[in-house]
């Protein structure tokens, strides 16, 4: 880990980078930005960890916890919103066992993300799992598509 935090510091240095980009580097690497990270910048760095916590807490893409093997992205704006967004959100969050407080299922497999907008609007409702995109779907195509995710033998678990 802390290899990884040297190189990505090294390459902000070397390239004047600024906090959004080492933050961006980190986040791909690791899937989410870990604590540790921000302890090791400020202190290598001498920038004030408050500096990266505002960022971090400012910008939607940052995430402190780690995510799921399996990302699904609900898009609830507007147009979603009035093409059954909602339907999609519960129907989701019950198949995955979520709490209203949870995004991350308890086995780590699925982080369930709830967006306002995923500009695509003409194609309402979306949802997007695994970067791949599902355009005027319905709670009943993606829970398909997330139980053939999870496998025969998911539930047997």
């Amino acid at each position: 880990m802390i290899e990884t935090f040297e190189a990505i510091a090294r390459n902000y240095r070397q390239n004047e980078g600024n906090v959004i980009s080492l933050l961006q580097d980190t986040q791909e690497a690791f899937g989410y930005i870990p604590r540790e990270a921000i302890d090791y910048y400020s202190q290598t760095l001498g920038i004030a960890s408050s500096r990266f916590f505002g960022v971090v807490t400012f910008y939607a893409q940052f995430r402190m916890k780690p995510t799921g093997r399996h990302k699904i992205t609900a898009c609830c704006g507007t147009a979603c919103h009035v093409r059954g967004a909602d339907r999609i959100l519960n129907s989701l969050r019950l198949e995955l066992k979520l709490k209203p407080d949870e995004d991350t299922t308890k086995d780590g497999e699925f982080t369930l993300e709830q967006v306002n907008c995923v500009g695509a609007c003409s194609i309402a409702p979306v949802v997007i799992v695994d970067k791949k995109v599902y355009s005027k779907t319905t709670a009943d195509n993606i829970l398909k598509q997330l139980r053939a995710l999870k496998g025969p033998s998911h539930d047997e678990k």
